[in-house]
């Protein structure tokens, strides 16, 4: 497949992109169009719109679209103890699979062309994102409770899982998924440690959420939650901690010794009263180009979109440091794009040749980007999901003029899977 855009802003310069296959093959100015790009299969009028790369979202529980406003201002113990466990432990892979199709239509439709997953039922996710055609980087929650029989059941599976993820569609990334140091034991730790070093896998793992996780730490290990970890060698560059909210300044020094990297999921923590990420004392430590951004699952945000992320993570750092310049829009764009592409291992982040196709078009007509100063800080500040008209991934057009084929069918499936669920 090839795709022209025609006469589109790209970093402040009307420029023509052509792709073939699932690549950035040409940028162009206005004009010099080469004789293949006028030969696209597809052409697409750029005039009015402005190009970005696909947003990425670094930490969610995509099927957890299911139970959006199910059980909202609540203790967070009691919010999972009471409601989302008992309602999860009743999940087929049909609700998992239904569930994540609509994350997956949520967040194309507000320009997110790549999502780190952690939930239930990974073959019901695994199907869901290989037909909606964007790209995932898929966990199959493990918790084992201490318990041995129940640790062995969790290794068996991930094994398999692995095995299955090979012949699986290159845009699924299988990741090992932990949930946390207070649900798994130190011996599933220590296996999840070596068997993503003997596979070179990416381990997504919550860290430091909360103060009482920070606190039975220090009571069952006798250290911090990074600390723990460290002394059992689960630190290293494929690391992937979401949350990072309590954290010592020991704790931040190791993070960057062990060139960790950090989900920031603002939204999320603050809902739940979690806390603050450190972000300016992680920046200081040189950890700036290791922090994504994620909007943690629907029950505790409650949507997926990345515009409103940006802007939250922004502001929220602003208002709790009292320091106005704390994560400014460039910053912010830059965890939401480039660093989670790098976290992740991928070919993408920025438009430019060579690049993977995964390329948003922002409609400038858009109330929200009028005028248009510095679209950067439009984009951060001032946009949302609506703002995008167009998203392409893996070269292949998944929504045009804010039309997703089957998108009717997926909402209405979605809605009953959820309404049965909780019933």
């Amino acid at each position: 497949m090839s795709i022209l855009i025609k006469n589109v802003l790209l970093e402040g310069k009307k420029r023509n992109i052509y792709i073939e296959e699932n690549l950035i093959e040409e940028i162009s100015e206005v004009g010099s169009i080469k004789e293949k790009s006028v030969e696209a299969e597809f052409v697409i009028e750029g005039k009015d719109k402005a190009a970005i790369p696909g947003l990425f979202n670094a930490h969610t529980h995509a099927a957890m679209t299911l139970l959006r406003g199910y059980a909202d201002d609540m203790q967070l113990q009691e919010w999972l103890s009471t409601k989302i466990w008992p309602t999860e432990a009743k999940l087929t892979e049909d609700d998992v699979y239904w569930g994540t199709k609509l994350a997956c239509l949520e967040m194309i439709k507000s320009g997110t062309t790549f999502f780190n997953d952690m939930y239930w039922h990974w073959r019901g996710s695994a199907k869901a994102v290989t037909e909606s055609g964007i790209r995932a980087a898929l966990s199959a929650v493990f918790i084992d409770g201490f318990d041995e029989e129940r640790a062995k059941e969790q290794m068996k599976r991930n094994e398999a899982l692995y095995e299955e993820s090979k012949k699986m569609s290159k845009r699924i990334i299988f990741t090992l998924g932990p949930h946390a140091i207070y649900t798994v034991s130190e011996e599933s730790l220590c296996w999840v440690r070596d068997f993503a070093d003997k596979h070179d896998l990416l381990v997504h793992i919550h860290l430091s959420e909360t103060e009482r996780e920070v606190a039975e730490c220090v009571e069952g290990y006798g250290m911090r939650p990074v600390d723990f970890l460290d002394s059992i060698g689960f630190l290293s560059p494929r690391t992937i901690a979401s949350h990072c909210v309590h954290l010592s300044r020991k704790e931040i020094e190791l993070l960057k010794k062990r060139d960790v990297k950090i989900v920031h999921t603002p939204a999320s923590n603050m809902k739940l009263a979690s806390g603050r990420m450190p972000y300016e004392e992680l920046k200081w430590a040189g950890l700036h180009p290791n922090i994504a951004l994620g909007t943690d699952g629907c029950a505790s945000n409650n949507n997926l979109d990345m515009f409103e992320e940006m802007k939250i993570a922004s502001l929220f750092q602003k208002a709790f440091s009292g320091n106005t310049t704390s994560l400014p829009a460039n910053e912010t764009f830059a965890l939401a794009t480039r660093n989670a592409a790098k976290i992740f291992r991928l070919n993408s982040g920025v438009i430019a040749e060579g690049k993977l196709a995964d390329v948003v078009l922002l409609d400038l007509k858009k109330v929200e980007l009028v005028p248009n100063h510095n679209l950067t800080s439009n984009i951060v500040y001032s946009a949302n999901g609506s703002c995008v008209d167009t998203v392409i991934c893996d070269g292949r057009i998944l929504m045009e003029g804010r039309h997703v084929e089957g998108e009717d069918e997926i909402k209405n499936k979605a809605k009953g899977v959820a309404y049965e669920l909780v019933k």
